[in-house]
């Protein structure tokens, strides 16, 4: 009886070529706090990356048009008193970027076309309302200044970023730990995936769940999901062997 130890795999022994050093960022301290997120995002104009920090948290803003080696001493955006944990550029705005943090805030940031000379301190609005870390955040696609957030207390609250408010807010829904949030392409409805392994999608106008799906991957690993164009929804999970699987769903 043959057992198989390595996984097989058609990319074993495929490498990719890295960009020459002028054209890649370098000694950036990515943040290495557990949590999963991908620490970076970016927009037409800059990368924004979650960095290392000594009592707080932060991110760093580049350029996109300045490569290179990153100064030590480049200015950060800080003003979180615990680790940043997602960030999210404004789709209507290339100068807005949000930030989620542990400290149970979410904060909304404008970020100057230059180089600023200090750290970024003052955020336009801090948002308060959840009462655990906040871990996910995501603008509206469609409605300018609406953003949502998403914590480890289960709630999913919906901001006006323009008065500081809470719009409305998504209780009872998730029996567990949040993994992930997508909107739709027009922002009319809300997929979501959480711990209890089940992916919902949800009218946020209507405030309840319009469609839902237990167990579309039997791993206990997260599972992720994210609207389609044509309102199909793509999830990636794992099988109970922890294999990777890939689900389509109408």
């Amino acid at each position: 009886m043959s057992r198989r130890v390595v996984r097989q795999s058609k990319f074993r022994h495929v490498f990719g070529q890295p960009v020459k050093a002028d054209q890649m960022y370098e000694d950036i301290r990515v943040s290495k706090v557990t949590w999963d997120s991908s620490f970076c995002a970016v927009n037409p104009k800059f990368v924004a990356i979650i960095v290392e920090s000594g009592g707080g948290g932060a991110f760093i803003v580049l350029p996109l048009a300045k490569t290179g080696r990153v100064d030590k001493n480049h200015p950060l955006v800080t003003g979180h008193t615990a680790p940043v944990l997602d960030i999210d550029w404004c789709p209507h705005n290339d100068n807005v970027i949000a930030s989620a943090s542990e400290d149970t805030t979410v904060m909304v940031w404008q970020v100057p076309d230059y180089v600023p000379v200090r750290n970024v301190t003052e955020p336009v609005v801090t948002l308060e309302g959840h009462s655990k870390r906040v871990g996910i955040i995501s603008w509206h696609p469609t409605a300018r200044n609406v953003l949502l957030s998403a914590g480890c207390d289960n709630l999913v609250i919906l901001w006006n970023v323009g008065t500081g408010e809470m719009l409305l807010v998504l209780e009872d829904m998730h029996t567990d730990l949040i993994y992930n949030v997508g909107w739709n392409r027009n922002g009319s409805l809300l997929v979501t995936t959480c711990k209890d392994k089940k992916v919902r999608v949800i009218d946020p106008r209507k405030q309840q769940v319009v469609a839902e799906k237990a167990k579309p991957h039997d791993g206990a690993r997260p599972i992720r999901a994210i609207f389609m164009a044509d309102g199909k929804i793509f999830t990636t999970g794992f099988s109970k062997m922890s294999e990777r699987q890939l689900g389509l769903w109408d």
